[in-house]
């Protein structure tokens, strides 16, 4: 005769599941926060900066928000004065544009330099390395990442300078050259790091069907894992873009900080972000001045976000391509 056996795993089922449940909404609570704190911090910003928009006093100053980008908000229509910073005057100068173009200059010549760097050293270290000396590199590039932008900054300031002085004949020693391949070697080890990941995550039989197909290994390496791991090296481009606009001590610190509406590279520039972080700390409370502060800090995170979102749709839209 068959004897009942009693059922004692329901019990732990659904502790299990409980539990389950309690990390993924313990999970989902964290991200909510996250995206929460993100806001509050941005409404803050904008609600700073949102008087310039209506206080007669602070439009009267700053010459009217329609004319922060004129030269002819700071001067006579028959004598207009040049696009000029210069917050600290008897008639205040906040014109964004030799702010906009610093910025965008530094963050040129960053890239420029740390994008080719990163992604044929993660070639490399993916591809052609053996695996003592990538175990070797890797961590020597990530640590890069560790080190205080403070100190990338004071090597820019003392030592690049003078080595890019003396070798180029520069008439200034601090300019967006400078600060741009400082600020390259803070956003290098993030570039390094997602593509070197992206291309270590292509299937090892993309790379045996390659090869049994007659093609020699940098064939391969260029020809197949590269195209692959592309939408990965796109993010990474795009998020040291993002860490690259937003960066404060080393342009701080090696730009020259001198507002100059000038395309050249050779000159000294001053950076939205470098801009917020000198004067913010002296300037009087409600000012214009402090308005017009913040209204910068809301276009750079503005920019951020932009720029972010058009990243992950193009990263997207990359993955679906080559899927297809």
């Amino acid at each position: 005769m068959a004897t009942a056996i009693p059922f004692t795993g329901g019990r732990s089922v659904a502790a299990r599941r409980l539990r389950e449940t309690l990390i993924e909404r313990g999970i989902q609570v964290t991200a909510w926060g996250a995206i929460a704190i993100v806001f509050l911090i941005f409404v803050f910003v904008a609600r700073e900066a949102a008087p310039l928009f209506w206080e007669p006093a602070s439009l009267e100053e700053v010459g009217g928000m329609r004319k922060v980008f004129l030269p002819q908000a700071y001067g006579t229509p028959e004598a207009p004065l040049p696009y000029v910073w210069q917050p600290i005057s008897v008639m205040p100068k906040y014109s964004l544009l030799p702010l906009l173009l610093g910025t965008l200059k530094v963050t040129l010549v960053a890239m420029v330099f740390a994008v080719p760097v990163a992604i044929l050293a993660a070639v490399y270290t993916s591809e052609y390395a053996p695996r003592k000396l990538r175990e070797l590199i890797k961590p020597g590039v990530e640590l890069l990442a560790g080190f205080p932008s403070v100190v990338l900054g004071f090597f820019a300031l003392i030592v690049l300078a003078t080595w890019l002085q003396d070798f180029f004949g520069l008439e200034f020693r601090l300019n967006a050259i400078n600060a741009g391949i400082g600020l390259g070697l803070a956003v290098l080890p993030i570039i390094y790091t997602v593509s070197e990941d992206a291309l270590s995550s292509v299937p090892q039989k993309f790379r045996e069907a390659a090869l049994a197909l007659g093609a020699s290994p940098s064939q391969t390496a260029w020809g197949v894992v590269l195209p692959t791991a592309l939408p990965g090296i796109f993010a990474g481009v795009i998020l040291g873009f993002g860490r690259a606009i937003g960066e404060t001590m080393i342009v701080l610190m090696a730009s020259g900080n001198a507002a100059i509406t000038s395309l050249a590279l050779a000159e000294p520039v001053r950076t939205m972000s470098a801009t917020v972080a000198a004067e913010l700390a002296e300037v009087v409370f409600g000012s214009p001045h402090w308005r017009v502060l913040f209204f910068v800090g809301s276009l750079l995170f503005l920019f951020t976000l932009a720029l972010n979102s058009a990243g992950a749709w193009l990263t997207g839209y990359l993955r679906r391509l080559g899927m297809a």
